[in-house]
């Protein structure tokens, strides 16, 4: 394959959003690259530090290739980096700027993403290069009878893998037939083009190594080690280490010089992830896919090895010999550096609801700081932040690095203590479980580890966390440099028994005619509290109050006691789920969505019957969907009016069942 033309760059578009965005403007800066950063509404803190900033349509143009295409050229641009997620791993979007707008892409180029991005592809490279695979289908398909015909060939357990996935998107895994249909549709459905293929699953006790590589498009490859990426749920990464901690330099040797093997049979260009499962109980491993693009834990490597790999990448697209950014590394796979980092992902996730997407306004947060630690994250202090179900949950990366493996996890241990979010429920207390954990220290976690210990390792993260310091547990205080200025800003308001206020609700048209014809406005309502239960404004209130209504709506109007609850309102899905019907946790005959998301389907009509364990509904949730299913049994009596594709909240009612009590359901 022939490496990508390389051309001088002036002018680079930030094709992403989020930490990384905020990763690449630096290294450009430090190149002295004109940045041009993209957003989308109010979601703009990643733009800091870019020259130009250039809106978005909407949260779906970070997938527009026609509109990105159309912003470059409008602006001059010379080049684009397309990060991770998103158009990363396009070929399609790589080859139409290249060839349509004559616009370079960092990256490896779209020949080599076609080759290496495709799941099926890139196992049959390794064929070639005689590195050792899991029995699979040879070729795509959205047939569930064909995904089972291969299950009951190869044998369960298996794994369901969209050929174009990626973030954990598009994989399942299915240990037995009554598993195999409706996780089958769901990977089919993850897949943008709806394309799987099915292989072999090697899950107990093996461990999930990749090789960071980089290459000169003309078989030069060097490598820069190993990361471990085992700890992880549903197939996304939660904590990252480097180098490995299966003990066995020989096999992480044989796996770093596969990679190499087969990144020098592509003539690889730029950056690319190599990955796979290996066993230091059976000194065995299996190649898994290829990532052709930079990744989210690079951070790591770039800590164990000292090379900017983000700076290499700009670097090399602009034709520098790969051997002035690499040359000084040691290329024995055997002996890795002697530092030790680990990175651990801080997230806007529920882990007490199946790690849900945490919807919210960020009010305040904090980070660690001292030696060997280092902060990526786009969060700007006095900057409002929001979590939506438009973007993925991750908050920022905290990454120590430290001379030996015991010392970095004690690091790892004060970081975390260290670090505050305000406003959204995140996964520190499960993360300060893991770290704290007897087999987090002694290298002993495998791909199912995380999965097995979750309820235990969130219990003793949760005691971790109850006995942390007062200064340093979650409060409204920012981590700004002017502290009190931020904090009065975020602050709750004081509510007391006994406030109250007028209330008046007219409509615009009602408005104007009243003005039109000089009458004089209606004497309002009156709201006042008689109880605090609870204030965590903005995003919950509750209290007891009276409500005396306006004459217009009652002609002898009378206090009337009532409960208020206000959820919060400050993500976007909130002003669109608030009209939703809301389901009482109480009531056994509802079936309610646990999490936000947006609506992919509701399964069920009024008048079909419900059994216990049957899935009711599907929620998208950063790209990956999830089953609402029901605990009980009954006849379907009423079903939500939210359409296909519409934001729903946490505790949105689905449907009410008639007949059988049920429980409440879960995930």
């Amino acid at each position: 394959m022939s490496r990508p033309e390389p051309r001088p760059i002036q002018r680079l578009l930030i094709a992403n959003r989020g930490e990384i965005a905020q990763r690449i403007i630096s290294a450009a800066r430090e190149l002295d690259i004109e940045t041009y950063a993209i957003y989308s509404g109010e979601d703009v803190s990643h733009t800091n530090g870019a020259a130009y900033t250039l809106k978005l349509s909407s949260p779906a143009s970070f997938m527009n290739i026609s509109e990105l295409m159309l912003l470059a050229k409008s602006n001059k641009i010379d080049a684009v980096h397309p990060g991770y997620g998103f158009l990363s791993e396009s070929a399609d979007f790589s080859r139409r700027m290249w060839e349509e707008a004559g616009i370079t892409v960092v990256g490896p180029g779209w020949e080599t993403l076609s080759r290496t991005g495709d799941k099926l592809q890139a196992k049959a490279l390794a064929q070639e290069c005689s590195v050792p695979t899991l029995p699979a289908l040879t070729s795509p398909t959205n047939d569930v009878g064909q995904l089972r015909q291969f299950a009951q060939k190869a044998g369960y357990p298996i794994m369901i893998k969209a050929i174009d996935g990626g973030g954990g998107r598009g994989i399942r895994l299915v240990r037995s037939e009554d598993q195999l249909e409706s996780n089958a549709r769901r990977a089919i459905e993850e897949s943008p083009s709806r394309q799987v293929f099915a292989e072999k699953a090697a899950v107990d006790g093996y461990r999930h190594v990749e090789v960071q590589i980089v290459g000169d498009g003309e078989g030069g490859v060097y490598h820069l080690w190993e990361r471990e990426c085992s700890i992880q749920r549903r197939y996304q990464k939660v904590v990252e280490i480097a180098p490995s901690t299966m003990g066995d330099r020989k096999l992480a040797a044989e796996v770093i010089n596969a990679a190499i093997r087969m990144a020098k049979k592509v003539n690889y260009f730029s950056l690319g992830t190599f990955e796979f499962l290996a066993n230091s109980k059976t000194s065995s491993f299996y190649f898994l896919e290829i990532n052709p693009r930079l990744q989210v834990e690079h951070t790591i490597t770039e800590s164990l090895t000292s090379v900017d790999i983000v700076r290499t990448q700009l670097l090399l697209s602009q034709g520098e010999p790969l051997s002035s950014s690499l040359s000084f590394l040691s290329q024995d796979p055997a002996t890795p550096p002697s530092l030790h980092s680990i990175q651990l992902r801080i997230t806007a996730e529920n882990v007490h609801s199946d790690w849900t997407l945490s919807i919210g306004k960020l009010t305040s947060f904090s980070f660690p700081s001292g030696n060997g630690i280092r902060i990526d994250t786009n969060l700007v202090s006095g900057t409002p932040s929001i979590i939506t179900a438009d973007f993925d949950s991750l908050i920022a990366k905290v990454i120590v690095t430290a001379s030996s493996w015991p010392a970095a996890v004690s690091k790892a241990s004060r970081a975390l203590q260290d670090t505050k979010v305000v406003g959204v429920k995140t996964n520190l207390d499960v993360l300060r479980g893991i770290v704290a954990h007897p087999d987090f220290l002694h290298g002993r976690c495998d791909t199912t580890w995380l999965e097995t210990h979750q309820t235990a390792l969130l219990h003793h993260g949760e005691s971790l966390s109850s006995e942390l310091p007062k200064s340093i547990l979650p409060t409204t205080t920012s981590s700004s440099t002017s502290a009190a200025a931020i904090a009065s800003s975020n602050s709750v308001p004081i509510f007391r028994k006994g406030d109250a206020w007028s209330l008046t609700l007219s409509s615009p048209d009602a408005k104007k005619s009243a003005k039109a014809s000089s009458k004089q406005q209606e004497a309002p309502g009156h709201l006042q509290i008689t109880k605090l239960l609870r204030n965590e404004f903005p995003a919950s209130l509750a209290a007891d109050i009276l409500f005396t209504p306006p004459p217009s709506i009652s002609s002898q109007p009378q206090p009337t006691p009532y409960i208020l609850t206000l959820a919060s309102t400050s993500a976007s899905a909130a002003s669109l789920t608030s009209t939703h019907r809301r389901g009482d946790p109480k009531n056994e005959r509802h079936v309610i969505i646990p999490f936000p998301g947006k609506l992919v389907d509701v399964l069920v009509d009024v008048g079909d019957f419900v059994s216990k364990g049957m899935t009711v509904a599907v929620v998208q949730q950063m790209k990956m969907e999830l089953e609402v299913r029901s605990s009980g049994s009954g006849t379907v009596g009423w079903v939500t009016e939210a359409e296909d594709g519409e934001e729903v909240g946490e505790g949105v009612l689905v449907c009410e069942l008639e007949g059988e009590k049920e429980m409440a359901p879960k995930l």
